[in-house]
């Protein structure tokens, strides 16, 4: 994966009062020094509780022989390359590389809407079979975890859980952008582990939690059955501390797809 860098990515001061730090924003899943995700695999079978366990394995194979393909992501145009045969691992490129959406000759991708460093995850999960922070297992403690960027020598240094949305104004949980990406690219396993991830989270604002709900169900079909149910799960399951947060009753007034099905649990959710 090549990547060439036109500009310095922004900071985003973090200006929310109230924090997430009782819950997490789901559960570790339990399975058996760390190891990856992908090199798990084998010993998973033999426990006696086996976790469901997507194949996260790269795509890549043979494929580096292919054209390369340019991409040019967000507004300002910043410059991404892969190849052909990695990103037709994506139904959403697979199409695109067909030929009908490049531009002519040049096998260039323009995709203004995209953030940059959501598609720089995309593009690691396409070549890697994962994305920073990667997904651990701690045989010590037998649960998942995500990579320590302090302790692990293949840390990049801190990362983030939110990035900031242009479009809505506000910062969102990566995992659940990524989610939602996964979703228009075609791309199953990338959901299954973005989910996953974001279950690993903890210390989000309650602002955050909301805004990146809200995203959600703008940005998937109503049928989707797993971020969906995780953000409402998450909201009755941490009532009292999104209760305390102010933010709650404002929020359910606005409405929306997801305060309608929250609406019937009104009474659970602002009472004690």
């Amino acid at each position: 994966m090549f990547v060439r860098r036109t500009h310095r990515n922004e900071s985003f001061s973090k200006h929310h009062n109230t924090s997430f730090d009782k819950h997490r924003a789901g559960k570790a899943t339990s399975s058996k020094q760390k190891r990856s995700f992908r090199d798990h695999a084998a010993a998973v079978k033999k426990l006696d509780v086996k976790p469901k366990k997507p194949d996260h394995s790269s795509p890549v194979g043979n494929t580096l022989t292919s054209p390369i393909v340019t991409i040019c992501v967000g507004p300002e145009q910043r410059l991404f390359a892969a190849h052909e045969d990695v990103l037709s691992h994506s139904s959403f490129f697979a199409a695109i590389c067909r030929g009908q959406f490049l531009e002519s000759g040049s096998k260039r991708v323009n995709l203004p809407e995209e953030l940059p460093e959501i598609f720089s995850s995309v593009l690691e999960y396409l070549y890697k079979g994962d994305y920073y922070p990667r997904l651990l297992h701690n045989k010590r403690r037998n649960t998942w975890e995500l990579e320590d960027p302090e302790n692990n020598n293949g840390g990049r240094g801190n990362v983030e859980s939110t990035v900031y949305c242009h479009s809505s104004g506000q910062l969102l949980l990566k995992d659940t952008m990524l989610y939602c990406t996964a979703e228009r690219y075609g791309m199953e396993e990338l959901k299954r582990l973005a989910l996953r991830k974001q279950g690993l989270q903890s210390g989000i604002q309650c602002s955050t939690i909301l805004a990146s709900a809200r995203y959600a169900y703008a940005n998937t079909p109503d049928s989707d059955s797993k971020l969906r149910a995780h953000y409402l799960a998450l909201i009755i399951r941490s009532r009292s501390t999104f209760k305390r947060s102010g933010t709650m009753q404002m929020e359910m007034e606005q409405g929306g797809t997801m305060y309608a099905k929250l609406d019937d649990r009104r009474g659970a959710l602002l009472s004690g």
